[in-house]
């Protein structure tokens, strides 16, 4: 008889993507799969995270809702939502990246029938994205305009400027005691904003975009060139960038909040914006207002936080994460609030009007407000350079998450061929949202962005959360669910998630979003109403993101065999290799379902490498038991 194979060789031929760290070296190392990238540091996930939740939504778009939703009647549906949709999705976002380490699209191995609500997610976060960048250009447009000795919005007498405009700086140097009729007025840096940075007086209206605003162009494609930038390098580098851009927006805010509450009449706007006009509350709009804000602010449904989550390491706590980014996130919300309503209270007192007719309500309220008050400041170019630099860290951190989602998603889909190529990979999806925004950038360019935002991530958004609940609550199974969770923390959910993940998350936006279908009201503009072609349009956008569900229920199905019962049961089953990606996380239904796995339990993977039982394993042991109970149960 020839000797014995030594066990090494007898060991099947694992694919690359399958390989764990551990088993390619023999060095302990991390727990994360090195192909993919992992944070370097714990503190770099939750500033990621940070970052990505506190974006331009919290100065930009929080205080434009509430603004145009009752002022501080907003604060209690934001909050409610906050309690019920918010941080239970958040965390359960969560779990599903760290558990799996794969993207929004292959963590759907978890239920393969479903994959197109991954499908659905990635539509929705292009469409964001093409947007979301435009903003940033305009940031960078007067980031560039602040270098200079005299704020180009400061006074009137410039070729963009009407006769309505009126320079409230000469007024208040005069000392003018005649009355002046200011009721027909626009500040200069209204006009600054639609009449120069938008051109808008050159469309008619979304059918005319008219010609293309080069100058808007060129700080689209920096800030594209930007963006590719910061992905370029991969979670590694971006965990690091963090450190300054999650952090010092928080400086700047504090001084321009310190210095708006020390403006006469800053306490009229204060009182606008904490003060509950009930009445709001019937409108079906403030609830979907603030159901969608939670969703923009903290990135519920756009798969970024679970695209993060996914490079963390088996046993992160993110459960502790959750609750320092969610709380975190709501109250710099309010604190932006605070920062724009005390501006607005000193405008109305100035222009002797009420707080909510001081500026008309629109996406440009940053950038009509806000530069507005940086010119009462002394040294204003120098604040104004701090602020928008302050808006375009903001905006980065948050777009840096969008494309990240976008690229990890489609790599971890075919890693053998994109992932050599990922900075190829990224560079072409960088060009392709480039050249799609490039109508933002026309005269009517504003819009098009209208459109994108009312509509791009609205009932199509809840849709899919919705439908993410539903899969894993009752299709995967709420006790499997919980099991995971149990694997990777140490301990189960609480009663509070388990409610709201079962029922109230998923019932409470079914009933926002049959409210919203009844209670539909057009987009606008100001004055402008769109025409019936461009609401279609946006109603599309929406249906089509909801489309993918049944379109890759029907990919998923034709891939199975048997009769169509048997081919939905199939599907519907996670898939052979789902759960924790390295062999030594797995254990109970996961043990020995990876590729080239070798032992009967990881259990003692772990007792071999570490000599000795952790907590985890613990766990894993008390998982097992469980499981065992379990079936012996479904067998009597």
């Amino acid at each position: 008889l020839p000797p014995p194979i030594p066990w090494p060789l007898t060991q099947p031929v694992t694919p690359d993507l399958l390989v764990s760290p551990s088993s390619q070296d023999g060095d302990l190392g991390s727990e994360c799969p090195e192909d993919r990238g992992n944070w370097t540091g714990r503190l770099d996930f939750l500033l990621s995270c940070i970052g990505y939740c506190v974006g331009l939504g919290n100065v930009w778009r929080f205080p434009y809702r509430a603004y145009t939703n009752g002022g501080g009647a907003f604060l209690i549906p934001y909050f409610i939502m906050l309690a019920v949709c918010g941080i239970p999705i958040f965390f359960m976002e969560l779990s599903l990246g760290q558990f799996s380490s794969l993207g929004p699209l292959a963590v759907w191995k978890i239920s393969p029938l479903f994959k197109g609500v991954g499908m659905g997610t990635i539509l929705i976060v292009s469409l964001v994205a093409i947007y979301y960048n435009m903003i940033i250009a305009y940031v960078l447009f007067y980031l560039f305009a602040s270098l200079t000795s005299d704020l180009p919005w400061q006074h009137c007498g410039n070729w963009w400027n009407t006769d309505l405009c009126l320079d409230h700086h000469v007024i208040k140097a005069g000392n003018n005691t005649l009355p002046v009729n200011i009721s027909n007025t626009v500040s200069p840096s209204e006009e600054y904003w639609s009449r120069y940075v938008l051109h808008i007086q050159g469309s008619s209206g979304i059918g005319d975009p008219g010609r293309i605003r080069w100058n808007l162009c060129l700080c689209l494609l920096l800030s594209w060139t930007i963006v590719y930038l910061c992905i370029l390098k991969g979670v590694k580098s971006s965990g690091k960038v963090v450190y300054f851009t999650a952090t010092f927006p928080y400086l700047i805010l504090v001084m321009l909040l310190i210095r708006g509450v020390t403006l006469e009449g800053a306490w009229k706007g204060i009182q606008f914006y904490l003060t509950p006009q009930f009445d709001h509350l019937l409108s079906s709009k403030v609830w979907i207002e603030a159901a969608l804000q939670i969703f923009y602010s903290l990135g519920v449904g756009f798969g970024g936080l679970l695209t993060f989550a996914s490079y963390n390491t088996f046993h992160q706590n993110i459960y502790r994460d959750t609750f320092i980014v969610t709380l975190g996130n709501a109250i710099t919300s309010i604190l932006a609030g605070f920062a724009i309503f005390s501006v607005l209270g000193y405008m109305s007192q100035e222009l002797g009007v009420p707080v909510n007719q001081v500026a008309k309500a629109g996406p440009g309220l940053a950038f009509v407000v806000y530069p507005q008050a940086m010119t009462m400041l002394p040294l204003s170019p120098f604040w104004s350079f701090l602020f928008f630099f302050m808006l375009l860290t903001l905006g980065l951190d948050s777009q840096f998450a969008f494309m990240e989602t976008i690229v990890t998603a489609v790599t971890d889909e075919f890693p053998y061929y994109l992932r050599p190529k990922k900075a190829s990979f990224s560079a072409v999806i960088c060009i392709a949202l480039f050249l799609m925004g490039l109508i933002l950038t026309t005269e009517g360019g504003m819009y098009w962005l209208v459109l994108l935002d009312d509509y791009s991530a609205g009932f199509g958004l809840m849709v899919v959360v919705i439908t993410t609940c539903l899969v894993v609550t009752r299709v995967y199974g709420m006790k499997r669910f919980c099991r995971d969770i149990h694997m990777m923390l140490g301990f189960k959910p609480g009663p509070y998630f388990r409610a709201c993940w079962m029922v109230l998350s998923p019932a409470t936006m079914m009933a926002l979003l049959v409210y919203n279908i009844v209670k539909y009201q057009p987009s606008e503009y100001g004055n402008y109403r769109f025409p019936t072609w461009a609401e279609v349009l946006g109603i599309l956008m929406g249906v089509l993101s909801c489309l993918m569900i049944p379109l890759g229920m029907v990919v998923a199905v034709l891939q199975e065999e048997g009769t169509l019962w048997e081919r939905v049961q199939q599907a519907s089953r996670p898939a052979m290799d789902w759960g924790p990606s390295l062999e030594e996380n797995r254990t109970g239904v996961y043990v020995a379902s990876l590729a080239g796995s070798q032992s009967p339990k990881p259990l003692m993977v772990h007792m071999r490498k570490y000599g000795g039982i952790t907590s985890y394993e613990n766990t894993a042991i008390e998982v097992d038991r469980e499981m065992e109970e379990d079936d012996e149960e479904e067998s009597m």
